[in-house]
Protein backbone atom coordinates (compact mmCIF):
# COMPACT_ATOMS: atom_id res chain seq x y z
CA UNK A 1 0.00 0.00 0.00
CA UNK A 2 1.11 3.47 -0.52
CA UNK A 3 2.42 5.42 2.65
CA UNK A 4 1.63 8.99 3.37
CA UNK A 5 4.04 11.03 2.64
CA UNK A 6 4.85 14.86 3.68
CA UNK A 7 2.54 16.80 0.40
CA UNK A 8 2.76 20.53 2.05
CA UNK A 9 4.94 23.10 2.85
CA UNK A 10 7.27 25.98 0.76
CA UNK A 11 10.24 25.21 -1.24
CA UNK A 12 13.24 23.80 0.47
CA UNK A 13 16.72 22.82 -1.34
CA UNK A 14 16.23 19.35 -1.14
CA UNK A 15 12.32 18.20 -1.20
CA UNK A 16 9.61 19.32 1.17
CA UNK A 17 8.99 19.19 4.67
CA UNK A 18 6.33 18.58 6.85
CA UNK A 19 4.13 21.02 7.60
CA UNK A 20 0.57 21.71 9.50
CA UNK A 21 -2.06 20.34 7.36
CA UNK A 22 -3.39 22.83 5.54
CA UNK A 23 -7.39 21.80 3.83
CA UNK A 24 -6.77 23.93 0.34
CA UNK A 25 -10.26 25.60 -0.93
CA UNK A 26 -9.78 25.55 -4.62
CA UNK A 27 -12.34 23.07 -6.07
CA UNK A 28 -9.14 21.53 -8.10
CA UNK A 29 -6.94 21.09 -5.42
CA UNK A 30 -10.02 19.85 -2.94
CA UNK A 31 -10.93 17.07 -5.15
CA UNK A 32 -7.43 16.22 -5.82
CA UNK A 33 -6.96 15.73 -2.29
CA UNK A 34 -10.10 13.80 -1.58
CA UNK A 35 -9.26 11.17 -4.89
CA UNK A 36 -5.67 10.77 -3.70
CA UNK A 37 -3.83 12.75 -6.36
CA UNK A 38 -1.29 14.44 -3.94
CA UNK A 39 1.97 13.37 -2.63
CA UNK A 40 4.33 16.93 -2.68
CA UNK A 41 3.50 20.68 -3.10
CA UNK A 42 6.10 23.22 -2.94
CA UNK A 43 3.62 25.68 -1.52
CA UNK A 44 0.09 24.67 -0.99
CA UNK A 45 -1.06 27.77 0.09
CA UNK A 46 0.13 30.24 -2.28
CA UNK A 47 -1.19 27.76 -5.06
CA UNK A 48 -4.34 27.56 -3.61
CA UNK A 49 -4.76 31.01 -3.75
CA UNK A 50 -3.48 31.72 -7.23
CA UNK A 51 -6.17 28.94 -7.95
CA UNK A 52 -9.23 30.57 -6.15
CA UNK A 53 -8.30 33.85 -8.07
CA UNK A 54 -8.25 32.44 -11.29
CA UNK A 55 -7.36 30.10 -14.21
CA UNK A 56 -4.28 28.23 -13.69
CA UNK A 57 -2.14 27.05 -16.39
CA UNK A 58 -0.72 23.92 -15.40
CA UNK A 59 1.65 21.14 -17.17
CA UNK A 60 2.69 17.74 -17.20
CA UNK A 61 5.58 16.28 -19.52
CA UNK A 62 5.34 12.35 -21.79
CA UNK A 63 8.61 11.73 -23.72
CA UNK A 64 7.76 9.34 -26.59
CA UNK A 65 9.64 6.71 -25.44
CA UNK A 66 7.18 4.23 -27.20
CA UNK A 67 4.44 4.57 -29.84
CA UNK A 68 1.98 4.52 -27.36
CA UNK A 69 1.17 5.57 -23.25
CA UNK A 70 0.16 3.00 -20.76
CA UNK A 71 -1.63 2.98 -17.40
CA UNK A 72 1.66 4.18 -15.89
CA UNK A 73 0.90 7.79 -17.39
CA UNK A 74 -2.89 7.33 -16.53
CA UNK A 75 -2.64 9.07 -13.47
CA UNK A 76 -1.18 12.13 -14.70
CA UNK A 77 -3.53 12.39 -17.82
CA UNK A 78 -6.43 12.52 -15.29
CA UNK A 79 -4.73 15.33 -13.45
CA UNK A 80 -5.11 17.41 -16.53
CA UNK A 81 -8.65 16.33 -17.09
CA UNK A 82 -9.49 17.31 -13.79
CA UNK A 83 -8.05 20.86 -14.05
CA UNK A 84 -9.97 21.28 -17.38
CA UNK A 85 -13.27 20.28 -15.40
CA UNK A 86 -12.50 23.27 -12.51
CA UNK A 87 -11.77 25.72 -14.80
CA UNK A 88 -8.03 26.07 -15.28
CA UNK A 89 -5.59 25.21 -18.20
CA UNK A 90 -4.33 21.98 -18.54
CA UNK A 91 -0.72 21.80 -20.80
CA UNK A 92 0.67 18.72 -22.43
CA UNK A 93 4.08 18.47 -23.01
CA UNK A 94 5.44 16.01 -25.53
CA UNK A 95 9.42 15.76 -25.41
CA UNK A 96 10.49 15.68 -29.14
CA UNK A 97 13.30 17.71 -28.12
CA UNK A 98 14.35 15.33 -24.48
CA UNK A 99 13.56 12.33 -26.25
CA UNK A 100 16.73 13.10 -27.88
CA UNK A 101 18.54 12.59 -24.28
CA UNK A 102 16.13 10.03 -22.04
CA UNK A 103 15.31 10.85 -18.59
CA UNK A 104 17.87 9.23 -16.43
CA UNK A 105 15.68 9.63 -13.68
CA UNK A 106 16.14 6.41 -11.40
CA UNK A 107 17.45 4.27 -14.39
CA UNK A 108 20.19 1.31 -13.95
CA UNK A 109 21.58 2.44 -17.22
CA UNK A 110 21.47 4.90 -20.28
CA UNK A 111 18.56 4.67 -22.75
CA UNK A 112 18.88 3.37 -25.69
CA UNK A 113 19.37 6.94 -27.57
CA UNK A 114 16.08 6.99 -30.42
CA UNK A 115 16.55 7.68 -34.76
CA UNK A 116 14.42 10.88 -35.09
CA UNK A 117 12.28 9.05 -37.42
CA UNK A 118 11.46 6.94 -34.36
CA UNK A 119 10.81 9.52 -32.41
CA UNK A 120 8.82 11.17 -34.65
CA UNK A 121 6.23 7.45 -34.90
CA UNK A 122 6.23 7.66 -31.22
CA UNK A 123 5.25 11.26 -30.76
CA UNK A 124 2.38 10.52 -33.13
CA UNK A 125 1.28 7.88 -31.05
CA UNK A 126 1.71 9.86 -28.32
CA UNK A 127 -0.54 12.57 -29.46
CA UNK A 128 -3.23 10.12 -29.93
CA UNK A 129 -3.43 9.31 -26.60
CA UNK A 130 -3.85 12.02 -25.55
CA UNK A 131 -6.68 12.69 -27.60
CA UNK A 132 -8.67 10.31 -26.48
CA UNK A 133 -9.18 11.56 -23.11
CA UNK A 134 -8.32 15.23 -23.81
CA UNK A 135 -10.18 17.89 -25.91
CA UNK A 136 -6.84 19.57 -27.43
CA UNK A 137 -7.38 22.66 -28.47
CA UNK A 138 -5.82 26.44 -28.82
CA UNK A 139 -8.66 28.65 -27.00
CA UNK A 140 -8.00 29.87 -23.75
CA UNK A 141 -9.94 27.02 -21.92
CA UNK A 142 -9.10 24.50 -23.79
CA UNK A 143 -6.29 21.80 -23.23
CA UNK A 144 -3.39 22.68 -25.23
CA UNK A 145 -0.37 20.09 -26.68
CA UNK A 146 3.27 21.58 -27.43
CA UNK A 147 6.22 20.03 -28.35
CA UNK A 148 9.62 21.02 -26.62
CA UNK A 149 11.27 20.55 -29.57
CA UNK A 150 9.72 24.32 -30.66
CA UNK A 151 12.38 25.58 -28.47
CA UNK A 152 15.19 23.00 -27.82
CA UNK A 153 16.07 22.58 -31.16
CA UNK A 154 16.51 25.92 -31.63
CA UNK A 155 18.95 26.74 -28.52
CA UNK A 156 22.60 27.34 -29.07
CA UNK A 157 24.63 25.67 -26.59
CA UNK A 158 27.30 28.48 -25.99
CA UNK A 159 23.42 30.73 -25.50
CA UNK A 160 22.44 27.93 -23.34
CA UNK A 161 25.45 27.83 -20.79
CA UNK A 162 25.85 31.55 -20.72
CA UNK A 163 21.70 31.91 -20.04
CA UNK A 164 20.56 28.54 -18.07
CA UNK A 165 23.98 27.10 -17.15
CA UNK A 166 24.76 29.42 -14.85
CA UNK A 167 21.79 28.91 -12.58
CA UNK A 168 22.71 25.70 -12.05
CA UNK A 169 24.59 24.17 -9.22
CA UNK A 170 26.73 20.85 -9.87
CA UNK A 171 26.36 20.19 -6.12
CA UNK A 172 22.70 20.53 -5.98
CA UNK A 173 22.47 18.35 -8.74
CA UNK A 174 24.48 15.54 -7.52
CA UNK A 175 22.12 15.72 -4.44
CA UNK A 176 19.08 14.84 -6.44
CA UNK A 177 17.92 10.92 -5.39
CA UNK A 178 17.69 10.56 -9.42
CA UNK A 179 21.39 11.30 -10.13
CA UNK A 180 22.78 9.76 -6.47
CA UNK A 181 21.35 6.13 -7.04
CA UNK A 182 22.63 6.11 -10.57
CA UNK A 183 26.30 6.52 -8.88
CA UNK A 184 25.92 4.82 -6.13
CA UNK A 185 25.11 1.85 -8.05
CA UNK A 186 28.19 2.88 -9.87
CA UNK A 187 26.59 2.71 -12.91
CA UNK A 188 27.76 5.85 -14.07
CA UNK A 189 25.97 8.98 -15.72
CA UNK A 190 26.52 10.27 -19.64
CA UNK A 191 26.99 14.68 -19.74
CA UNK A 192 24.09 14.11 -21.85
CA UNK A 193 21.91 12.96 -19.42
CA UNK A 194 22.96 14.77 -17.27
CA UNK A 195 21.41 17.90 -18.97
CA UNK A 196 18.08 16.46 -18.75
CA UNK A 197 17.16 18.45 -15.62
CA UNK A 198 18.43 21.76 -17.45
CA UNK A 199 16.28 21.11 -20.23
CA UNK A 200 13.24 19.93 -18.30
CA UNK A 201 14.22 23.25 -16.13
CA UNK A 202 13.75 25.23 -19.40
CA UNK A 203 10.95 23.77 -20.76
CA UNK A 204 8.92 25.54 -17.81
CA UNK A 205 10.80 28.73 -18.30
CA UNK A 206 9.44 28.35 -21.84
CA UNK A 207 5.83 27.76 -21.00
CA UNK A 208 5.91 30.60 -18.51
CA UNK A 209 6.33 32.69 -21.01
CA UNK A 210 4.95 31.43 -23.82
CA UNK A 211 1.28 30.37 -22.09
CA UNK A 212 1.57 31.48 -18.45
CA UNK A 213 2.26 28.49 -16.73
CA UNK A 214 2.42 28.85 -13.89
CA UNK A 215 1.99 25.11 -12.01
CA UNK A 216 4.51 22.00 -13.61
CA UNK A 217 2.98 18.92 -11.94
CA UNK A 218 4.11 15.49 -12.46
CA UNK A 219 5.03 11.96 -10.70
CA UNK A 220 7.21 12.09 -7.08
CA UNK A 221 10.45 10.88 -9.20
CA UNK A 222 10.61 14.46 -10.92
CA UNK A 223 10.29 16.42 -7.50
CA UNK A 224 14.17 17.09 -8.21
CA UNK A 225 13.81 18.39 -11.80
CA UNK A 226 10.41 19.97 -10.85
CA UNK A 227 11.59 21.91 -7.96
CA UNK A 228 15.16 22.89 -10.40
CA UNK A 229 12.53 24.53 -12.92
CA UNK A 230 11.33 26.24 -10.66
CA UNK A 231 14.43 27.74 -9.23
CA UNK A 232 14.53 29.04 -12.81
CA UNK A 233 11.70 30.26 -13.64
CA UNK A 234 12.20 32.36 -10.50
CA UNK A 235 15.90 33.91 -11.65
CA UNK A 236 14.81 34.19 -15.25
CA UNK A 237 11.38 35.39 -15.27
CA UNK A 238 10.84 36.74 -11.97
CA UNK A 239 7.86 34.92 -11.62
CA UNK A 240 6.08 32.83 -8.94
CA UNK A 241 5.99 29.13 -9.91
CA UNK A 242 4.67 26.05 -8.66
CA UNK A 243 5.30 22.06 -8.11
CA UNK A 244 2.88 18.97 -7.42
CA UNK A 245 3.63 15.53 -7.75
CA UNK A 246 1.53 12.47 -7.98
CA UNK A 247 2.20 9.19 -5.91
CA UNK A 248 4.01 6.64 -7.85
CA UNK A 249 1.34 3.85 -7.99
CA UNK A 250 1.86 0.20 -6.86
CA UNK A 251 -0.99 -2.23 -6.06
CA UNK A 252 -1.52 -3.53 -2.58
CA UNK A 253 0.41 -6.46 -3.56
CA UNK A 254 3.61 -4.16 -4.31
CA UNK A 255 3.61 -4.68 -8.36
CA UNK A 256 4.34 -1.65 -10.15
CA UNK A 257 0.93 -0.04 -11.23
CA UNK A 258 0.04 -0.57 -15.17
CA UNK A 259 2.51 -3.99 -15.45
CA UNK A 260 1.57 -7.34 -16.44
CA UNK A 261 2.97 -10.97 -16.79
CA UNK A 262 2.16 -10.06 -20.65
CA UNK A 263 3.96 -6.45 -20.69
CA UNK A 264 2.74 -2.85 -20.10
CA UNK A 265 -1.00 -1.81 -20.53
CA UNK A 266 -0.98 0.56 -22.93
CA UNK A 267 -3.63 2.99 -24.12
CA UNK A 268 -3.55 2.08 -27.78
CA UNK A 269 -6.14 0.15 -29.42
CA UNK A 270 -3.54 -0.65 -31.58
CA UNK A 271 -0.85 -2.22 -29.12
CA UNK A 272 -3.84 -3.45 -26.47
CA UNK A 273 -7.36 -5.13 -27.36
CA UNK A 274 -9.94 -3.09 -25.87
CA UNK A 275 -11.05 -6.30 -24.02
CA UNK A 276 -8.03 -7.02 -22.58
CA UNK A 277 -7.77 -3.25 -21.36
CA UNK A 278 -11.00 -3.67 -19.60
CA UNK A 279 -10.07 -7.07 -18.61
CA UNK A 280 -7.13 -5.60 -16.29
CA UNK A 281 -9.57 -3.52 -14.47
CA UNK A 282 -12.02 -6.05 -13.80
CA UNK A 283 -8.91 -8.06 -12.53
CA UNK A 284 -7.55 -5.51 -9.71
CA UNK A 285 -6.82 -6.75 -6.81
CA UNK A 286 -10.01 -6.29 -4.14
CA UNK A 287 -7.81 -3.73 -2.10
CA UNK A 288 -7.39 -1.37 -4.82
CA UNK A 289 -10.80 -1.22 -5.69
CA UNK A 290 -11.70 1.96 -3.97
CA UNK A 291 -8.71 3.78 -4.86
CA UNK A 292 -8.25 3.47 -8.45
CA UNK A 293 -11.86 4.38 -8.73
CA UNK A 294 -11.28 7.47 -7.49
CA UNK A 295 -8.28 7.87 -9.19
CA UNK A 296 -9.20 6.57 -12.75
CA UNK A 297 -12.67 7.19 -13.08
CA UNK A 298 -14.41 10.28 -12.60
CA UNK A 299 -17.44 8.91 -10.55
CA UNK A 300 -18.66 11.39 -7.89
CA UNK A 301 -16.26 10.35 -4.93
CA UNK A 302 -18.98 8.79 -2.23
CA UNK A 303 -20.28 6.25 -4.90
CA UNK A 304 -16.42 5.24 -5.26
CA UNK A 305 -16.55 4.89 -1.63
CA UNK A 306 -19.76 2.91 -1.70
CA UNK A 307 -18.48 0.43 -4.62
CA UNK A 308 -15.23 -0.10 -2.33
CA UNK A 309 -17.48 -1.12 0.51
CA UNK A 310 -19.09 -4.00 -1.20
CA UNK A 311 -18.44 -7.17 0.27
CA UNK A 312 -18.54 -10.64 -0.59
CA UNK A 313 -19.65 -11.01 -4.71
CA UNK A 314 -20.24 -7.38 -4.54
CA UNK A 315 -16.92 -6.51 -5.09
CA UNK A 316 -17.01 -8.01 -8.48
CA UNK A 317 -19.53 -6.06 -9.34
CA UNK A 318 -17.62 -2.69 -8.28
CA UNK A 319 -14.28 -3.87 -10.17
CA UNK A 320 -16.82 -4.40 -13.60
CA UNK A 321 -17.86 -0.53 -12.60
CA UNK A 322 -14.14 0.07 -12.33
CA UNK A 323 -13.28 -1.24 -15.68
CA UNK A 324 -16.30 -0.12 -17.36
CA UNK A 325 -15.75 3.32 -16.68
CA UNK A 326 -12.01 3.36 -16.72
CA UNK A 327 -12.19 1.72 -20.32
CA UNK A 328 -14.62 4.47 -21.27
CA UNK A 329 -12.67 7.32 -20.83
CA UNK A 330 -9.79 5.83 -23.02
CA UNK A 331 -11.76 4.06 -25.56
CA UNK A 332 -15.35 5.65 -25.64
CA UNK A 333 -18.53 4.59 -23.73
CA UNK A 334 -19.53 2.18 -26.56
CA UNK A 335 -16.07 0.48 -26.35
CA UNK A 336 -16.00 0.09 -22.95
CA UNK A 337 -19.65 -1.42 -23.13
CA UNK A 338 -19.18 -3.99 -25.70
CA UNK A 339 -16.46 -5.13 -23.87
CA UNK A 340 -18.29 -5.72 -20.59
CA UNK A 341 -21.17 -7.44 -22.66
CA UNK A 342 -18.29 -9.00 -24.38
CA UNK A 343 -16.94 -10.42 -20.90
CA UNK A 344 -20.13 -11.10 -19.60
CA UNK A 345 -21.08 -13.54 -22.33
CA UNK A 346 -17.56 -15.38 -21.93
CA UNK A 347 -17.62 -15.98 -18.73
CA UNK A 348 -21.46 -16.16 -17.70
CA UNK A 349 -22.62 -17.74 -20.63
CA UNK A 350 -19.58 -19.64 -21.98
CA UNK A 351 -19.87 -18.87 -25.18
CA UNK A 352 -17.42 -17.58 -28.07
CA UNK A 353 -17.40 -13.84 -28.99
CA UNK A 354 -15.40 -12.57 -31.84
CA UNK A 355 -14.54 -9.37 -29.12
CA UNK A 356 -12.55 -11.69 -27.82
CA UNK A 357 -8.52 -11.18 -28.19
CA UNK A 358 -7.56 -13.30 -31.42
CA UNK A 359 -4.58 -15.11 -33.15
CA UNK A 360 -3.89 -16.59 -36.13
CA UNK A 361 -2.24 -19.89 -37.27
CA UNK A 362 -1.55 -21.02 -40.68
CA UNK A 363 -4.69 -23.16 -42.01
CA UNK A 364 -2.01 -26.54 -43.42
CA UNK A 365 -0.83 -26.31 -39.49
CA UNK A 366 -4.24 -26.36 -37.91
CA UNK A 367 -5.45 -28.83 -40.73
CA UNK A 368 -2.71 -31.47 -39.63
CA UNK A 369 -2.35 -30.65 -35.82
CA UNK A 370 -0.75 -28.60 -33.52
CA UNK A 371 0.08 -29.88 -29.91
CA UNK A 372 -1.53 -27.66 -27.14
CA UNK A 373 1.66 -26.65 -25.85
CA UNK A 374 2.74 -25.09 -29.25
CA UNK A 375 -1.21 -23.65 -29.63
CA UNK A 376 -1.39 -21.84 -26.54
CA UNK A 377 2.57 -20.31 -26.66
CA UNK A 378 2.43 -18.87 -30.12
CA UNK A 379 -1.65 -17.52 -29.41
CA UNK A 380 0.23 -15.12 -26.27
CA UNK A 381 -0.99 -17.22 -22.98
CA UNK A 382 2.76 -18.88 -22.54
CA UNK A 383 5.72 -16.69 -23.39
CA UNK A 384 7.70 -20.27 -24.27
CA UNK A 385 6.77 -23.49 -25.31
CA UNK A 386 8.12 -24.91 -21.69
CA UNK A 387 5.67 -22.21 -19.81
CA UNK A 388 3.05 -23.08 -21.94
CA UNK A 389 3.78 -26.97 -20.66
CA UNK A 390 3.86 -26.10 -17.17
CA UNK A 391 0.53 -24.37 -17.42
CA UNK A 392 -0.81 -27.84 -19.13
CA UNK A 393 0.33 -29.80 -16.15
CA UNK A 394 -0.56 -27.57 -13.62
CA UNK A 395 -4.41 -27.91 -15.06
CA UNK A 396 -4.57 -24.68 -16.21
CA UNK A 397 -4.96 -24.97 -19.32
CA UNK A 398 -8.50 -25.13 -21.32
CA UNK A 399 -9.73 -25.47 -25.04
CA UNK A 400 -12.69 -24.50 -25.72
CA UNK A 401 -13.90 -24.77 -21.67
CA UNK A 402 -12.38 -28.11 -21.07
CA UNK A 403 -9.09 -28.89 -19.46
CA UNK A 404 -6.34 -30.30 -21.36
CA UNK A 405 -5.33 -33.39 -19.48
CA UNK A 406 -2.25 -34.07 -21.92
CA UNK A 407 0.45 -31.00 -22.95
CA UNK A 408 1.04 -33.17 -26.02
CA UNK A 409 -2.95 -33.14 -26.81
CA UNK A 410 -3.39 -32.42 -30.80
CA UNK A 411 -5.66 -29.56 -31.65
CA UNK A 412 -7.03 -29.71 -35.15
CA UNK A 413 -9.99 -27.96 -37.17
CA UNK A 414 -12.16 -30.54 -35.31
CA UNK A 415 -11.75 -28.84 -32.51
CA UNK A 416 -12.73 -25.53 -34.24
CA UNK A 417 -16.35 -23.75 -33.02
CA UNK A 418 -17.88 -21.14 -35.28
CA UNK A 419 -14.74 -21.17 -36.91
CA UNK A 420 -12.13 -20.55 -34.27
CA UNK A 421 -11.01 -22.52 -30.83
CA UNK A 422 -11.18 -20.67 -27.49
CA UNK A 423 -8.15 -21.11 -25.43
CA UNK A 424 -8.16 -19.95 -21.97
CA UNK A 425 -5.18 -19.53 -19.05
CA UNK A 426 -6.78 -19.78 -16.06
CA UNK A 427 -10.48 -18.08 -15.96
CA UNK A 428 -9.52 -14.42 -16.87
CA UNK A 429 -7.11 -14.67 -20.19
CA UNK A 430 -8.53 -15.94 -23.63
CA UNK A 431 -7.71 -15.83 -27.00
CA UNK A 432 -9.48 -17.02 -29.72
CA UNK A 433 -7.42 -18.46 -32.65
CA UNK A 434 -8.53 -18.73 -35.90
CA UNK A 435 -6.62 -20.23 -39.60
CA UNK A 436 -5.48 -18.00 -41.60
Amino acid sequence: MLEACPRRGRPASDGPYSAEQIMPKSEFLREAEARGFIFQCTDMEALDAAMQAGPVGGYIGFDPTADSLHVGSLIQIMMLRLMHRHGHRPVALVGGGTAKIGDPSFREEARQLMTAETIATNLRGVEACLRQFLPLGTGPTEPLLTNNADWLDKLSYIDLLRDVGVHFSINRMLSFDSVRSRLEREQGLTFLEFNYSILQSYDFRELNLRHGVTLQMGGSDQWGNIVSGIDLVRRMNGAQVFGLTTPLLTTSSGAKMGKTAQGAVWLSAKRLPVFDYWQFWRNVEDADVGRFLKLFTELPIEECERLAALGGAGINEAKKVLATEATALCHGRAAAEEAAEAARRTFEEGTLTADLPTSTVPAAELSGGMPAFRLFAEAGLASTNGEARRLIRGKGARVNGVVIEDEAQVITNADLVEGAVKLSAGRKRHVLVKPA
